[in-house]
């Protein structure tokens, strides 16, 4: 599916979707930590029809994966954003809507039911922030998942080669590209040019598309202080999770503001080419915070096998992003469905393979070394 996204798509989106920035380390680090995580199977075992459920926060789901937030998806893909939270629904899966989606909350929010979170990037503006929060608590959602780690606008090289900006605008270089990926143009065509349906509300009055991009980049800066949390703790009714923590400290420190789990990732390798692999910092976190706390994680999980690695260093559960944007760009709509389809039979098969009977099992097949 990879593979077919590269010749459908783009290429300004593209390097935006696989992209990181510097040297893109941090994007190969996270895949790499992945790949030198080692399992051992056990045979003497009866356990031949491994267990995917997995409860998190109190909530049931089918499998231990689900769809990370992804900003821009109805851009990257036109019309990806539905039947994403629909294949969710589908498969009792989760469904993590962005902030920075192009449909916005009451759109998804209906569709995916209570298989949707939405993920909360904190404006500076109060009054916005505020009126965000409550948007997404009369939308019906219950779980807010705080994203902390995008302080300041980064460098990604590719994207300034690109001319890429958020919200996008074109030229004759992105035209020429378009023009030679007609399906992505005729679903466009059909789906209509993307804007921020979460954010577009706030726009100044009359702003052009240069002026908006540069409001929300304004807007959208600055670090998440311990007293910033605690009112957007106040202020929510329900659970909050807080996603790009990879510092053990820090993990316990959001927990003790409130938080009722966090999510351990370093937003795919995108924000800071220096920061650990996901892989790498989760088993730090899990020890220092204990078997009873609530640890999602995230970064460079392409397979069935790396949902497993992930689940053994000590994830509850674990989100994919890129993924599922390929699955779109290849299949369609088709395409969500699929690829769910595709990384539960994988899972299944290398879980039973492993002799493990449930994911909570998972941590003691780890190899020896690691």
């Amino acid at each position: 599916m990879e593979k077919a996204a590269r010749r459908k798509m783009p290429r300004f989106l593209l390097d935006y979707l696989v992209g990181g920035l510097g040297e893109e380390l941090c994007v190969n680090r996270n895949r790499q930590a992945l790949r030198d995580t080692i399992l051992v199977p056990r045979y003497l075992t009866d356990q031949d029809r491994p267990d995917l459920s997995q409860v998190v926060l109190g909530q049931r789901f089918d499998a231990p994966f689900g769809m990370a937030p992804l900003g821009l998806a109805g851009l990257l893909w036109p019309g990806s954003e539905l039947p994403m939270a629909k294949a969710a629904r589908k498969h009792n899966i989760l469904h993590v809507l962005s902030t920075y989606s192009n449909q916005p909350i009451e759109a998804i929010r209906p569709v995916a039911q209570e298989n949707g979170w939405f993920q909360f990037y904190p404006p500076n503006d109060p009054a916005m922030e505020v009126d965000l929060v409550d948007r997404a608590r009369q939308a019906g959602y219950e779980v807010l998942v705080v994203t902390v780690d995008i302080p300041a606008p980064t460098r990604r090289e590719r994207d300034i080669r690109n001319g890429l900006t958020a919200p996008p605008s074109f030229d004759l270089s992105t035209l020429v590209q378009i023009m030679a990926r007609p399906g992505w143009a005729l679903g466009t065509l059909r789906h209509g040019i993307p804007d921020f349906g979460n954010l577009s509300p706030y726009y100044p009055n009359g702003a052009s598309m240069a002026q908006s991009a540069e409001f929300l980049s304004q807007v959208m800066e600055g670090h998440i202080s311990p007293k910033r949390f605690e009112a957007i703790r106040a202020a929510w009714p329900g659970k909050i999770l807080v996603k790009g923590v990879l510092d053990p400290l820090e993990a316990e420190a959001y927990v003790a503001l409130g938080a009722d789990g966090v999510i351990v990732s370093n937003h795919g390798g995108r924000q800071f080419d220096a920061a650990p692999a996901a892989a790498d910092a989760l088993p730090v976190i899990r020890k220092h915070l204990g078997p009873e706390a609530t640890i999602l994680a995230d970064g460079g999980i392409r397979s069935g096998l790396d949902i497993l690695r992930m689940l053994a260093l000590g994830a509850d559960f674990v989100l994919l992003g890129r993924p599922f944007l390929y699955a779109c760009a290849a299949l369609g709509a088709a395409g969500p469905d699929h690829a769910v389809k595709i990384l539960k039979a994988e899972l299944q098969a290398c879980m039973a393979q492993l002799g493990a009977g449930s994911v909570k099992s998972l941590g003691q097949f780890l190899h020896w070394k690691a």
